[in-house]
């Protein structure tokens, strides 16, 4: 578990089966990352890709003093926002709605995934478009579509940090063969897509799949066997279905 020291930026990383929902198989197994980003002057914070124990989730917001005012999701994966999932029901978006009423961020791509696996109404989405920004106090979170593991998926960028989910990882990036999965989208999301992210900014990916739960985007560049092919056709050669 991180947590940021700036005086306004809120940042914490919870790690699945550790963190929180402690006597979770589930959780313990699919390690996923939660975030949550907020400012601290106001109190306001949202969730990034609640799921396996949202109570917990909300009693480390309370803890640190403050409260969900909204949730970002990078994709419609039920480990990510709950749902179904291998024969078990994960809660997420749905069941943090009995606790709080608060919009869900999604790329337009994906609300009409989000809303079929968590169950959530039309109107409890938010659909945005690539560049968006979504306000939390006075922290900017820029909104960044990165198709190709899903149709919606998006990443986060807020004060040098991006929230990737399963789009990248340090080691490997999300995958293509799942339903709605594009190996050439994902190409071209991780090749220019997020070109624009500086090699400073720190990585924050949707899953412990590596010793290390973040590192620098130039690291992650240089080092991770997804950047290098030069060409679509040479990662199409090496990642395509």
């Amino acid at each position: 578990m991180t947590s940021d020291s700036d005086d306004r930026l809120y940042f914490r990383q919870l790690l699945s089966g550790r963190d929180f929902a402690t006597d979770d198989q589930m959780a313990r197994q699919m390690v996923n990352f939660v975030y949550l980003i907020g400012d601290r002057v106001t109190g306001e914070a949202v969730i990034v890709d609640p799921a396996y124990d949202v109570a917990g989730l909300l009693g480390v917001l309370e803890a640190d003093g403050m409260r969900c005012t909204g949730v970002l999701a990078t994709h419609y994966h039920p480990d990510h926002v709950g749902g179904s999932m291998m024969g078990f029901d994960v809660i997420g978006a749905r069941e943090l709605m009995e606790h709080v009423s608060v919009p869900v961020h999604a790329q337009r791509e994906e609300v009409e995934f989000i809303a079929k696996v968590t169950g959530l109404g039309d109107d409890e989405i938010v659909g945005h478009e690539s560049g968006d920004v979504v306000m939390v106090g006075e922290v900017a979170i820029d909104l960044i579509h990165t198709p190709g593991h899903t149709p919606g998926s998006q990443c986060f960028l807020v004060d040098g940090r991006l929230v990737a989910g399963d789009t990248l990882f340090l080691e490997g990036c999300g995958r293509t063969d799942l339903p709605g999965g594009d190996p050439a989208a994902l190409y071209h999301s991780l090749h220019h897509r997020l070109s624009r992210v500086p090699d400073e900014a720190v990585l924050y990916p949707g899953h412990l799949y590596s010793p290390q739960p973040s590192a620098p985007m130039g690291e992650t560049r240089r080092d991770n066997f997804v950047f290098k092919p030069r060409s679509e056709e040479q990662w199409l050669t090496m990642f395509g279905r």
